[in-house]
């Protein structure tokens, strides 16, 4: 048995995943990690302001960094929620903290915002304040700064309430809908999500991977099977959950189970890259 077989043995990786990823890992100085945050390195939960990444991600996070040339955690939160919780050893190993679908950039405890974002604060900032205002028992509104997420994990019957609002401020503000687990979010109308953030930090390189578990992730994974139709080799990883869309499992090329599982995955990675 070979040490990386041993090795995705040991992390509990299934084989046919740890064949898939290994042109990655073949190939780390030319390629790139990249995960999503909520559901893959934190658990999910009813309070979006209490989700902490696992215990270690972290440190695996900045264990990868040192050994792929990219990095990164592509996220809808802020970029300074990224910055305040992933923890410095990470960031101060390079890993990128791409915020907010793209519209945010964080590194070096600073946050860099996307130039045609910067405008739309206002219009965000109005529609959160009229949305805490009128908001149904049990529905949270959350708010990230250029965006604002409506919550009805706690109060399903808010689910109505939440996608009408929603839609009704989009009409009136010009700020774009985009669904989410449980949610729905009001965010400027840029061209930017996970699949333009994915195919930015994946050009120049031979390979790239991503990890998440959610419809915000499937722009990644189509991003993802462009690149590869370009001669890149690319790997689609979704994790498994109650709640994970049909439609995500469908489009990745290997699945790991929950954030555990995604936690032992980037393990993996780092333990077995080529160096």
């Amino acid at each position: 048995m070979d040490a990386a077989h041993a090795a995705h043995r040991a992390h509990r990786i299934p084989e046919r995943l740890a064949e898939r990823l290994a042109p990655i890992r073949e190939q780390a100085a030319r390629a790139a990690v990249l995960v999503d945050f909520d559901g893959t390195l934190s658990p999910i939960v009813e309070d979006p302001a209490a989700a902490r990444p696992l215990p270690g991600a972290g440190a695996a996070l900045a264990e990868l960094a040192r050994r792929y040339a990219r990095v990164a955690v592509v996220s809808g939160r802020p970029a300074s929620f990224l910055l305040a919780h992933i923890g410095q050893e990470a960031v101060g190993a390079g890993v990128v903290l791409a915020g907010l679908y793209g519209l945010e950039r964080g590194g070096d405890g600073s946050v860099e915002v996307h130039p045609d974002a910067a405008g739309w604060s206002e219009a965000v900032e109005q529609a959160a304040r009229e949305a805490e205002a009128v908001a149904p028992t049990g529905a949270v509104v959350e708010r990230k700064g250029l965006s604002v997420t409506l919550h009805w994990r706690a109060a399903p019957e808010a689910e109505s309430w939440a996608v009408a609002f929603a839609r009704s401020q989009a009409e009136r503000t010009g700020l774009a809908v985009h669904a989410a687990k449980r949610s729905v979010e009001l965010r400027p109308p840029v061209d930017a999500d996970k699949g333009t953030v994915v195919a930015g930090l994946a050009r120049g390189l031979d390979a790239a991977c991503f990890v998440g578990d959610d419809v915000g992730d499937l722009p990644a994974f189509a991003a993802l099977r462009r690149l590869g139709a370009e001669g890149m080799v690319t790997r689609a990883v979704a994790v498994a959950g109650p709640e994970a869309p049909p439609e995500l499992l469908a489009a990745a090329d290997g699945v790991v189970s929950g954030p555990e599982g995604a936690l032992e995955l980037l393990r993996w990675l780092a333990a077995t890259a080529a160096t």
